[in-house]
């Protein structure tokens, strides 16, 4: 499916080693319809790279994630993609992500250009102009280089008298109207480290590695509900952030994805879920690179893997030594879609029920019951239309359900506590519908803020949450 329409439609998982480092990298969707899953993934982070196109700048989409890393405080990179074709000016580029996003960018390296030809990158860092070649491997290898200074009177010839009176200009410009890097203020998200390069070409991308090794901050102390875990301490402590169902199609297999935030993991660790009071031996754990699955041996405080589940693990739960502690909670927000979810063969209403509840323990959509007159009758609620869409995709090559999606015109739901009868009361109402979600909680759907605003201003000590309390 994400072949087909060209964009990510979840949360990606790999780790690979440079430099004698190791880099859990965690891919999030694009696209704004699911950009819950994305914020999930970003509470497992402790840095993230903002990724730009060089002819769009600050999209939509970015404006959202933007203002999740805003929320944690975690520190941003930029990397200006797509510098290979003709785009925005770069200091154009700049200029609209402070006036976006109110955050400065500061440009460690700048791109250098003939025309529309990415020639190579200037690292104002180590004052290097780095020249690529490129090959016909289309970026699938590191790009051979060559490596000079401003200075150098063969940079002229290499560049041509343009390019490289261009490039002088605006190195001077930078020197003296660009914004200053300042680590501390990096670390605050109040100042961005700028690249330019070409993903696909392999341009830039080596600097960039090299800067973010040595500026991305290690893994952190991480609040808890008994207090500050520190990554050094020794006993194992992990949350769980994704699950990932039928991974493997031949082996109908359930992978959770564990941020491990202190300790040592090993092969068979126990740790006690805070949440339902139980050990569990945490077997099969995996690193992922593309297609590649490789057994973990150990991993330690900012590793992310996967280990095999069964059913145990919910999305939010915390593992450690005797369930002593959770982690923060990572909120399930309120759904903007809703539809009924029926299918034409009775018989397959079990497997129907099956992959609901499968998808909706992944965060793939939420799916809430009201009464119906033959039963509880599942209603799928979404961030963004697209979910619809995997939902209906995955039921029918992961669980042979060929179902249908019956719109609902409602557009907000609040999760409500309060007494069962004024509850029942301020959802009888002819634009109003009472559901209960996974865990029995009760939300009313409302078709406009105009209802919901009614509502509330009629409520008898009822509150109303956007986000499950």
């Amino acid at each position: 499916m994400e072949k087909e329409r060209g964009i990510s439609v979840t949360s990606s998982v790999l780790q690979f080693d440079y430099e004698g480092y190791r880099v859990n990298l965690l891919d999030t969707p694009g696209h704004q319809d699911f950009s819950e899953d994305t914020y999930r993934t970003l509470v497992a982070a402790d840095s993230a790279v903002m990724l730009l196109d060089n002819r769009k700048g600050v999209e939509e989409q970015t404006r959202k994630l933007f203002k999740v890393c805003k929320l944690r405080h975690t520190p941003i990179f930029t990397f200006v993609n797509k510098c290979d074709r003709a785009g925005e000016a770069p200091l154009k580029l700049l200029d609209d992500v402070e006036a976006e996003l109110g955050m400065a960018c500061a440009p460690l390296t700048w791109p250098i250009t003939r025309g529309d030809q990415l020639l190579g990158v200037y690292d104002r860092t180590s004052e290097e102009v780095l020249l690529f070649d490129r090959g016909g491997d289309h970026g699938s290898l590191k790009s051979s280089m060559d490596v000079s200074t401003l200075e150098d009177p063969q940079l002229a010839k290499a560049l041509g008298p343009e390019a490289h009176e261009r490039l002088l200009e605006e190195i001077e410009l930078l020197d003296v109207v660009g914004a200053e890097f300042s680590e501390q203020a990096f670390l605050d998200g109040q100042i961005s480290p700028t690249f330019f390069g070409s993903a696909l070409t392999n341009f830039g991308v080596e600097p960039f590695l090299q800067a973010f090794l040595g500026m991305a901050p290690p893994p952190g102390p991480r609040v808890t509900t008994g207090g500050t875990v520190d990554p050094l301490d020794p006993a194992l402590s992990a949350f769980v952030f994704k699950i990932q169902a039928n991974m493997d199609p031949k082996h109908r297999d359930r992978i959770a994805f564990i941020r491990i935030c202190s300790g040592r993991y090993a092969p068979g660790e126990v740790a006690r879920n805070a949440r339902s009071g139980k050990d569990l031996r945490l077997a099969g754990a995996q690193q992922f690179f593309a297609r590649e699955r490789t057994a973990v041996e150990e991993a330690w405080a900012g590793d992310v893997v996967g280990v095999l589940d069964r059913g145990n693990l919910r999305i939010g739960d915390s593992l450690s030594p005797g369930g002593k502690f959770e982690f923060e909670e990572i909120p399930r927000f309120s759904p903007e879609h809703f539809a009924n979810v029926r299918v034409p063969d009775p018989l397959r209403r079990k497997h129907l029920d099956t992959g609901l509840r499968h998808l909706s323990e992944e965060g793939a959509a939420q799916v809430f019951y009201r009464d119906g007159s033959t039963g509880p009758e599942p209603i799928v609620g979404a961030v963004g239309l697209l979910q619809f869409d995997v939902l209906l995709h995955r039921l029918a090559g992961e669980y042979g359900v060929e179902a249908m999606l019956q719109r609902l015109p409602y557009r907000l739901a609040r999760w409500v506590v309060g007494g069962e009868k004024e509850i029942k009361r301020l959802a009888s109402a002819p634009d109003r519908s009472l559901v209960f979600d996974s865990k029995e909680k009760p939300l009313i759907l409302f078709t406009s803020d105009w209802s919901l605003r009614i509502a509330q201003e009629r409520a008898e000590d009822v509150e109303f949450h956007e986000v499950a309390p």
